[in-house]
């Protein structure tokens, strides 16, 4: 067996049982500490990414782990990261670069190389850290994804590393879901499970008391801690699509925001900042659902674009929109949605799709491209809407984007070059900078320009900071942290 210091991972019982918000709790709590600690997921699946220091391309979960962590993300944090382009393919993303699109059977035979390039960046992060904490996928009870497992108890098993199982009580069936994740679990893998936490629970905790001793006593696993329900915290979500609103009912007068769920969105934490706004009332679309009026329509970024534009047009958006700005509303796009709002959308090689060229929305005149090179870079500059108003963000996109609309840049680059189009009627603007909304002179701005003329400026970066610090607090009070070091 390895040496088991310096290292833990977090397992759930199901998807979304709080296995990031364990981690980047106990990230923040060992960094208070004075360790050097740092975030580690084999394996993730998501279309919401984070750009790295050193250029490439991680999942969001961890690069807000990383800021728990009080350190810069990089993508040995996260060696494999698959974005999903289909219901049974995805862009495979290895060491922050893209390897190329696989289907799911192809993946499983992919998975040495894979496995490799886990144990590679597992090696370099416990090499500089003074504690690595892992992050599972989905649940070690997924027997049929056992066979080269990466994601779970196929990486513990390889590394001998410790794990905690996270619990999600809010789900209904705890105690079902402790006792039968450790049941598909092999002999060697349950050993390696050292205890167990109970996640988002609401009420009295000492009326759980009974269950806590019955599945300690069926298990043999201590129960380190109970973590309370927290309600309103800003943390990057991994994949699923959030809830409207945190807190209260937007007020009357809310600048009406609307946001198609496209069937591959990608980087809808864009969102957030706008969700938790105070004089915002920002509702998610779903495809097929009535499209509501709106002073302000964004199309977010995705992962095929073409693919994405045509369940647009099937599901009444393009009359929609062209209606909207008839009446005066506003229009963004962002990364993939700027592709949309040109005249047309090509893709040679087949990188997203097997249609080589799919007419735009026609609302700005140009042309994009796609190329096999990623482009991947964090950076600042200035939004031309009223004046130059400071703007930061991050590219993740394919698309070589060309014509004379661009002559009328969104945004100037801290490079210089610009960025994206804004119409000459000042009704559209579009650009590849996701992060739009998080600076809060940018945010401010856009939703002047949007129509809200009395917008206040709200920090949402201080927010998620402050989150992170309400969630240390709570699992330090409520974990059995001395189990867990």
């Amino acid at each position: 067996m390895a040496d088991m210091a310096g290292m833990l991972m977090v397992q759930g019982t199901s998807s979304d049982s709080g296995k990031s918000t364990v981690v980047g709790a106990l990230c923040r709590i060992a960094a208070r500490g004075g360790l050097r600690v740092a975030p580690f997921k084999p394996q993730n699946m998501s279309l919401n990414s984070a750009v790295t220091v050193d250029g490439g391309e991680i999942g969001r979960a961890q690069a807000w782990q990383a800021l728990a962590a009080g350190i810069a993300p990089e993508v040995d944090m996260n060696p494999v990261l698959l974005k999903p382009n289909s219901d049974i393919g995805a862009q495979v993303i290895v060491h922050g670069r893209s390897t190329g699109n696989l289907d799911a059977r192809a993946y499983h035979h992919y998975k040495p190389v894979a496995r490799q390039a886990v144990l590679e960046s597992f090696a370099r992060l416990r090499a500089k850290s003074d504690l690595v904490l892992v992050e599972g996928a989905g649940s070690p009870a997924e027997v049929n994804l056992r066979e080269g497992d990466i994601a779970n108890m196929g990486f513990a098993t390889a590394v001998g590393c410790p794990v905690v199982l996270v619990a999600d009580i809010d789900r209904g069936g705890v105690f079902a879901q402790i006792l039968g994740t450790l049941a598909c679990l092999a002999e060697d893998e349950r050993a390696l499970v050292k205890g167990v936490i109970i996640n988002k629970f609401r009420g009295d905790v000492s009326l759980l008391q009974p269950g806590i001793d019955w599945i300690e006593a069926q298990t043999g696993k201590p129960v380190l801690g109970v973590v309370p329900f927290v309600p309103n915290l800003w943390l990057d979500a991994e994949d699923a699509l959030p809830k409207q609103r945190h807190g209260q009912r937007a007020p009357d007068d809310a600048l009406r925001v609307v946001v198609p769920v496209l069937p591959r969105i990608s980087n809808h934490t864009d969102f957030d900042p706008l969700r938790a706004h105070p004089q915002v009332d920002l509702r998610f679309v779903r495809m097929g659902d009535p499209i509501p009026a709106a002073d302000l329509v964004v199309l977010p970024g995705s992962k095929s674009v073409q693919r994405d534009l045509h369940a647009l047009r099937q599901n009444g958006w393009e009359p929609y929109l062209r209606k909207h700005l008839r009446y005066g509303g506003k229009l963004i796009g962002i990364c993939g949605g700027l592709q949309m709002l040109g005249r047309e959308l090509r893709d040679p090689l087949g990188l997203e799709s097997e249609v080589h060229s799919t007419p735009g929305l026609g609302l700005l005149d140009f042309v994009t491209t796609l190329e096999p090179h990623k482009q991947l870079v964090n950076t600042t500059g200035a939004l031309l809407l009223s004046g130059a108003v400071p703007v930061r963000g991050y590219e993740i996109h394919m698309g070589v984007t060309e014509g004379a609309a661009l002559a009328r840049p969104a945004v100037r680059l801290q490079t210089g070059i610009g960025d994206g189009a804004l119409s000459e009627d000042g009704q559209i603007l579009a650009t590849y900078l996701h992060g739009l909304f998080d600076s809060p002179e940018a945010c401010e701005a856009l939703l002047r320009w949007a129509g809200k003329d009395d917008a206040v400026r709200v920090d949402h970066e201080a927010r998620r900071l402050a989150s992170i610090e309400t969630l240390a607090d709570v699992v330090a009070r409520h974990v059995r942290l001395e189990g867990l070091w």
